[in-house]
């Protein structure tokens, strides 16, 4: 073997056996194997060497490349494993400490309430629109027949961004953007669920961020019998098969003819209680049959088409469901009110 070889095997040899880490152990991989290692400037000097020499020295700087590999492969493994040793002494895990106690999650009462109405739906054909929150005045106003300075929209006081965007006073304008997405498709049938934003004051009662859920159907033969019989299914599916449900005239620029929804009240059971002021009814919607101006912005012809739409208060049924006295706590993040919801 040539010297110059000899030389650095030892030294090679030598320092890898010495190395205590494993940032040592790459610094010597580097100082013998790196582009401007020893063993590759061994290689460069064969051309210096005549040319009887040069395919017996070559072979031996291989060779010496191939060991000095494997002893460094064999210390990286050693080093490795002293490390895995010592973190595993170091951390030892003293089992007569108490465990830590991990409280099991639950579904938000909102979202229960949520999951729950559109599985009824669903159940009646119904599918989920969901629509933005950001809306144009045009959309939630004006193509709901609610023309600028019409007294309606004294009832809904709204967060303007600009003069002609705002977050929306309700999920109405999903209707009509829900029926222009299908198209001129018939039957129409979906559920808009989502938040909903008025400059409302923050009470037991009212919130100025809330939730609605509309609905529309829209069809060749649609009547306010489809509607009643909607409404009556859904109330007696989510708050009890002993639910009744009655329709009040009212009045809403959207729908005509228009009326409010009342349940039978789920505490007293229509007797008579401080909830719901003796009268044994809840009111938990409004709806009627959707306004043709709003079934022609939709895209489809009143002449030819009717339909029906109802708006619950998500909140509102969620109260009445779960006996919540005040709408406030379902924002609260106040985890003693959200960890009675885990066994529902």
């Amino acid at each position: 073997m040539d010297d110059r070889i000899r030389a650095v095997k030892e030294k090679a040899l030598e320092q890898i056996e010495r190395a205590q880490s494993l940032g040592e152990l790459e610094a010597v991989r580097v100082r013998y194997l790196g582009r401007k290692g020893e063993i590759p400037l061994l290689l460069k000097t064969i051309g210096t060497l005549p040319p009887e020499e040069r395919p017996s020295f070559g072979a031996e700087v291989n060779s010496l490349r191939e060991r000095v590999e494997q002893a460094l492969e064999r210390k990286r493994q050693e080093l490795e494993r002293q490390v895995i040793e010592a973190r595993v002494t170091e951390e030892k895990v003293d089992t007569s400490l108490p465990g830590q106690y991990f409280e099991p999650g639950a579904l938000h009462p909102l979202t229960r309430a949520l999951r729950d109405i559109i599985g009824i739906f669903y159940g009646m054909g119904f599918t989920v629109y969901e629509s933005r929150e950001t809306e144009t005045d045009e959309m939630n106003f004006v193509k709901l027949n609610i023309a600028p300075g019409h007294p309606a929209r004294d009832m809904q006081e709204t967060f303007y961004l600009t003069e002609s965007t705002l977050l929306r006073t309700h999920t109405s304008p999903g209707q009509v953007r829900g029926m222009l997405s299908m198209a001129g498709e018939l039957p129409v049938r979906f559920v808009v669920p989502g938040r909903v934003y008025r400059r409302d004051p923050t009470d037991a009662s009212h919130h100025p961020v809330f939730h609605q859920v509309e609905g529309l159907a829209v069809d060749t033969d649609v009547s306010f019998c489809d509607l009643r019989g909607v409404v009556m299914s859904f109330a007696k599916r989510f708050f009890g098969e002993e639910t009744r449900i009655r329709l009040r005239p009212s009045y809403f620029p959207f729908t005509e003819p228009s009326c409010e929804v009342d349940v039978s009240c789920v505490l007293c059971k229509g007797k008579g209680c401080s909830v719901c002021g003796n009268s044994g009814w809840l009111e938990v919607a409004g709806a009627g049959m959707v306004h043709p101006n709003v079934i022609r912005n939709g895209g489809y012809d009143p002449e030819r088409v009717t339909g029906f739409a109802f708006g619950f208060g998500l909140d509102r049924l969620a109260m009445l469901k779960y006996g919540i006295d005040d709408i406030r706590l379902f924002y609260s993040n106040d985890k003693r009110f959200l960890s009675q919801f885990r066994g529902f």
